[in-house]
């Protein structure tokens, strides 16, 4: 299992800890969908018991990345494609409305912290610095909406998506498209003009969308494919 170990034995916040490293873990892709959470060896691992390890995956469970079947433990979460739709629907109602919100309250300080993640984000090379870039960018924006409730539910749903939209950029060479999109949505915030802000939000979530669920069709196409030969679809 790929995490990155520590010793928690004398912190109160153990499964806090293991929670963030496992979901850590899922996101970048290190836990890819159906790799068992298997208790004893995380506990060993971070040199603690099984109680905050069940924690965790308690707390991993209702975001949706960990699903726990009888006599089977608990494996990472799969993502279908109609539940993939699903997430993004919800992103679009959610986020036009929040970056609404922001925009009035945009300040040329913050203004300015975004147009340097997007500099970041040009200059990425790395898949995975990428989308943390990514979701830097979004958050620092919404940040100004006031609106903590909405941030913290996009980003469970964020959670969930991230490692396939990771993938999908890395496969597709979509970084350059995003980049592009990000900048215009930095350019409509500077301006003060929410509608197009919001416009502009909304078909970046559409487009990304669109880009996944291709992607997301290719993986499972792949899949029935290895199930009627008997072949690694990873191969």
């Amino acid at each position: 299992m790929v995490l990155q170990s520590v010793d928690v034995s004398r912190t109160l916040s153990a499964g806090g800890l293991v929670f963030e490293a496992l979901r850590r873990a899922i996101i970048e892709g290190d836990l890819k969908d159906g790799d068992p959470i298997r208790q004893d060896e995380i506990a060993r691992l971070f040199n603690t018991s099984r109680i905050p390890v069940r924690e965790a995956i308690a707390r991993l469970e209702q975001q949706g990345l960990v699903k726990t079947h009888r006599f089977k433990g608990a494996v990472v979460a799969g993502l279908s494609i109609a539940e993939a739709g699903e997430i993004f629907d919800f992103r679009c109602l959610v986020e036009a409305h929040v970056i609404r919100a922001a925009v009035p309250r945009l300040t040329p300080a913050l203004i300015d912290e975004v147009d340097a993640i997007c500099r970041a984000s040009e200059a990425a090379s790395d898949s995975m610095r990428w989308g943390d870039l990514n979701r830097q960018f979004h958050a620092t924006l919404y940040r100004a909406s006031a609106l903590p409730f909405h941030l913290a539910t996009l980003d469970n749903a964020m959670d969930r998506l991230d490692r396939y939209l990771r993938a999908q950029l890395l496969l597709t060479d979509g970084h350059a498209r995003a980049n592009a999109e990000h900048r215009g949505i930095v350019e409509a915030c500077a301006r003060g003009d929410a509608d197009a802000a919001e416009a502009l939000t909304v078909a970046h979530i559409r487009g990304a969308h669109v880009a996944l669920r291709a992607h997301l069709g290719s993986i499972q196409a792949q899949s029935r494919q290895a199930n009627d030969t008997g072949a690694d679809p990873q191969t």
